[in-house]
């Protein structure tokens, strides 16, 4: 599963029932809410960093985003928005995102049941503080309703380079809306597939269990990833294929500037190249790390952020050949 499946997410929306959806809500509003929702963490047996979004750079808020720890939407937000964040990273909770919580739960691997095992557990400990907005027949109540009943959309990041190469994720894309699934780009809705990693998850949270939704998400995605391993199969016969793959490692090596777009697709077949055997080098799981922090946000928050793009990608170059040598 390690091969194709390269972190699962479950998120949950809440609102609590006292105060208007963030759509609404007035700057002022919008920050007690925040404060509820800190003092409620104080004693949730987990425990967090608060960053207000109001004193976080633009670029921070974005190398945020490339760690998947916020949204495209929130990033855009408005006075009066929060991120907590675990010690570790594998729980964020955006406050006063689309919906006043969203709590995220992230795990290396294909590990739906223990995300969403951490996920209720810790919505349990802030239902006892907080006063979320549900209804008897709808459930949780969300500022959208693609959201209403469980608040809950599960997904897996996959790394799928043989079935991108082969042109069936169209067709796959198109199967997956009538089984009650989508599949997206690296950041999730609206965002375009780079280096062949997309984004599963559900799509009905209404009439179905939270259960139910975990097990339908496990059950297509191993039919996903025994399509991408046939496919791989028949791909690495071809000495094409395994030239493009060494060809990658190659210029990953020696590569003196590296734009984003170039990174992402050679660290792709790179990847596919150590996952199917070809390549003795970095391990799936230093690559995936590494493609963290060759994004362009996060150089920045680590090197300086006033780095001009061509200094970004002579960074991000130097950064690929440390690792690789």
């Amino acid at each position: 599963m390690s091969e194709a499946v390269v972190s699962t997410r479950v998120r949950l929306a809440r609102n609590l029932s006292e105060y208007p959806f963030p759509i609404r809500l007035s700057a002022d509003k919008a920050k007690e809410v925040v404060e509820k929702v800190d003092e409620a963490l104080q004693d949730c047996g987990m425990k967090f960093h608060r960053m207000d979004l109001d004193a976080v750079s633009d670029t921070m808020k974005v190398a945020l985003l490339e760690q998947h720890l916020i949204s495209p939407d929130f990033v855009r937000g408005a006075e009066g928005r929060a991120v907590f964040l675990s010690d570790d990273n594998s729980v964020s909770i955006m406050v006063n995102e689309e919906d006043h919580i969203r709590l995220q739960v992230i795990k290396s691997g294909f590990e739906p049941d223990e995300a969403y095992e951490i996920a209720d557990k810790l919505d349990n400990e802030l239902s006892k503080k907080l006063s979320f907005a549900f209804h008897e027949k709808l459930g949780y109540l969300t500022q959208c309703p693609t959201n209403l009943g469980t608040g809950m959309r599960a997904s897996v990041m996959l790394h799928l380079p043989a079935v991108d190469m082969t042109g069936a994720v169209h067709r796959i894309g198109a199967n997956l809306s009538k089984l009650g699934l989508t599949i997206r780009g690296l950041y999730g809705e609206s965002t375009k597939p780079v280096g062949a990693f997309f984004q599963l998850s559900n799509q009905v949270t209404l009439g179905i269990s939270e259960k139910a939704a975990i097990a339908n998400l496990k059950n297509i995605t191993t039919q996903l990833i025994a399509q991408e391993m046939k496919a791989r199969d028949n791909l690495l016969t071809k000495i094409e294929v395994e030239d493009r793959i060494a060809r990658a490692l190659g210029i990953l090596k020696t590569a003196l500037v590296m734009d984003h777009s170039e990174a992402m697709d050679l660290l792709s077949l790179v990847r596919l190249g150590v996952a199917s055997k070809k390549l003795n080098t970095l391990s799936t799981d230093s690559i995936d790390r590494l493609i963290t922090q060759i994004q362009p946000a996060s150089i920045m928050t680590k090197f300086g952020e006033d780095m001009t793009p061509q200094e970004r990608d002579i960074k991000r170059a130097e950064l690929i050949r440390e690792r690789f040598s």
